[in-house]
């Protein structure tokens, strides 16, 4: 099975992304196809698909490329810039779909589809704890806000699928120290060079689910750094809707927040098969009676909810 790695050639940081990590391991010649230009690499079943449409609006192009190159994809990983509001500096990666967002099924605004997740790649906790550990052996934490983000935007694809990211300015997404850091963390996870790929599902773990707080989600990813455990999605507090079946929006109720719970489970099951998931909550994103809805919910789904101090200990 192939790792298919999209760049857009709309975005400044996901092409120079792509060139940087065509400047590490061995890779063929380019191959024009009807749905971008592809780069196989010589070491590993890798590719890199060049597409010129925006990718959050690049929908099934997984699928397409399955027909097209006549492989089989069970990863995608998606080169991108990051924006902000506030412009800070940022190294992050985040898995994507549209939780809590009405009216259900229809076209996003960022791309995707209301009220669809996409599974996360099961590498998703590995890429981070490596990027993290070689950006602060670089000091780049001096500079850039290493972070993971909630699950957000699109496209919609069937393939576990990440995101990875520099930002959050021009300036950002063409510094070469961000740049070449992201490329030797994907060389090495992959297995670039010839070692063995890391993290590859073998159908048994520990795997999280993030629910509550803010967007760069800090209580679940100081979990993840510190916990051996594998990440599914992550759902901010503003995904999880507590007053819809109050309000009426264009004479329907607005998805509620079970809906985004049992959509972040389903779709984590699909990249984890065989997997325990389990809940994170931050607590104290939640008001008291949230949690105890919260809670009550997943007992009845059989879905554990664990401390973080008890998770890093393991």
């Amino acid at each position: 099975m192939t790792t298919l790695i999209l760049c857009s050639e709309s975005d400044d940081a996901s092409v120079n992304l792509r060139d940087s990590l065509l400047r590490v391991s061995k890779w063929g010649s380019e191959e024009v196809f009807t749905h971008g230009r592809l780069i196989r690499n010589q070491i590993s079943d890798v590719h890199i698909l060049s597409i010129e449409k925006i990718h959050i609006n690049a929908d099934s192009i997984d699928m397409i490329h399955e027909r097209e190159v006549g492989c089989g994809i069970d990863e995608v990983l998606v080169l991108s810039r990051h924006v902000s509001s506030t412009n800070t500096p940022a190294i992050t990666l985040h898995a994507i779909g549209l939780p809590g967002i009405y009216p259900i099924g229809l076209p996003g605004k960022s791309g995707g589809i209301n009220g669809k997740m996409v599974p996360p790649s099961p590498r998703f906790a590995l890429f981070y704890r490596e990027m993290v550990k070689q950006a602060r052996k670089e000091k780049l934490d001096e500079h850039f806000d290493l972070t993971l983000e909630a699950t957000h935007h699109g496209p919609v694809l069937e393939a576990p699928t990440l995101y990875i990211e520099v930002g959050s300015t021009e300036l950002d997404w063409n510094r070469e120290d961000a740049l070449n850091l992201w490329a030797r963390v994907i060389c090495n996870v992959l297995g670039l060079e010839g070692s063995t790929p890391m993290g590859d599902w073998k159908g048994k773990g520990d795997v999280m689910i993030g629910l509550g707080g803010g967007h760069y989600a800090p209580r679940h990813k100081a979990v993840v750094e510190n916990g051996n455990i594998w990440l599914g999605h992550i759902l901010a507090g503003y995904s999880l809707d507590f007053d819809a079946p109050n309000r009426i929006i264009g004479g329907k109720s607005p998805i509620i927040w079970q809906d985004s719970i049992i959509s972040a489970i389903e779709s984590t099951k699909q990249a984890f098969p065989g997997g325990d998931i389990f809940v994170h909550l931050d607590r104290k994103s939640f008001k008291g009676w949230q949690r105890d809805l919260i809670k009550n919910f997943l007992t009845e789904k059989d879905i554990l909810i664990r401390r973080g101090k008890d998770i890093s200990q393991e």
